[in-house]
């Protein structure tokens, strides 16, 4: 996975050698439906495939190297999830990528270095609405997490109603921003807490552990491990179980669990966007990420 990250032309937040290794740490230590018809975005970022009679739409990341989470790549997921939330016919969502070896390496560091307060203020303006939209969506979301999934990619993972992971040790899963000197925000936070509980929440952020598939398993991270190419049949399967129980009750019960952690940003927004602005543009983290990206440019070389 290293050689992947080397190998990108975006940057992400997850690259830092050590975290996104084949070398993972834990918690202690260290068949897709029959396409009926597709929503084609005006770009390759993302595609949609969807099943009008089964309801099931499947999301496949395919933006190489690592499906870095660019503001190109959030505003086509936000677009393709509002899609489907008006579609009708669709009422499950099933995440997974088309790229080998990679779930998403997260936010890509290319939108936050070097770049105007303005500019980090539309970034992650547009990280929000991923989330929002993801983590409040009326539809049954499942993640097939068919790769290392750090940072941003484990938020995405995290915001869904299930996730299965591949069963490969040498994948791993984690919000693992403070290895590079940045803090998850508090809605990071509450998500993963809401998933594994206060403790290894706390542990893992302040660690900014990553866990391999069966260490993520063990804590609660992810809910199923299955073979890599079993992995959307596998989704497909439990979809169909999901949406057998009847829909308004079980959209009911989603909004309960989850409403109190989405009004928590829905009412502090700008608040959190004015804070990461200032906070990624000062000069340390500035140089931090300086640095990152001088090594990762010196292990290329």
């Amino acid at each position: 996975m290293a050689t992947v990250l080397r190998q990108s032309a975006k940057l992400t937040f997850s690259g830092l050698c050590s975290s996104f290794s084949v070398q993972c740490r834990n918690g202690r230590a260290c068949a897709m439906p029959y396409v009926h018809h597709r929503y084609n975005s005006t770009t390759p970022k993302i595609k949609v495939d969807l099943d009008s009679t089964s309801g099931i739409a499947v999301m496949k990341f395919q933006s190489p190297p690592v499906n870095s989470l660019s503001l190109d790549f959030l505003t086509e997921f936000a677009i393709s999830m509002e899609k489907l939330e008006m579609d009708k016919s669709c009422r499950g969502v099933i995440l997974t990528s088309a790229q080998p070896k990679v779930f998403s390496a997260g936010l890509d560091i290319m939108e936050m270095y070097g770049k105007s307060p303005e500019h980090a203020s539309v970034f992650w303006k547009a990280v929000q609405e991923m989330w929002l939209k993801l983590y409040g969506s009326n539809m049954v979301t499942i993640a097939a997490i068919n790769g290392s999934s750090p940072a941003g990619g484990c938020l995405m993972s995290l915001s869904c109603d299930y996730r299965i992971m591949a069963d490969n040790p040498r994948y791993s899963i984690g919000l693992n921003e403070t290895l590079l000197g940045i803090v998850a925000p508090f809605w990071f936070k509450d998500t993963m807490l809401n998933v594994v509980g206060h403790r290894e929440t706390e542990k893992a952020l302040q660690l900014g552990l990553l866990y391999s598939s069966p260490d993520a398993l063990k804590v609660g991270l992810v809910d199923q491990l299955v073979p890599e190419e079993k992995i959307l049949s596998a989704a497909t399967e439990t979809m169909t179980k999901w949406l057998a129980i009847p829909e308004h009750a079980r959209q009911i019960t989603k909004s309960m669990m989850r409403k109190p952690t989405l009004d928590k940003l829905t009412s502090n927004r700008e608040n959190d966007i004015k804070y990461f602005a200032n906070f990624i543009t000062k000069d340390s983290i500035q140089k931090s990420l300086g640095m990152y990206l001088a090594m990762l440019k010196k292990r290329k070389a």
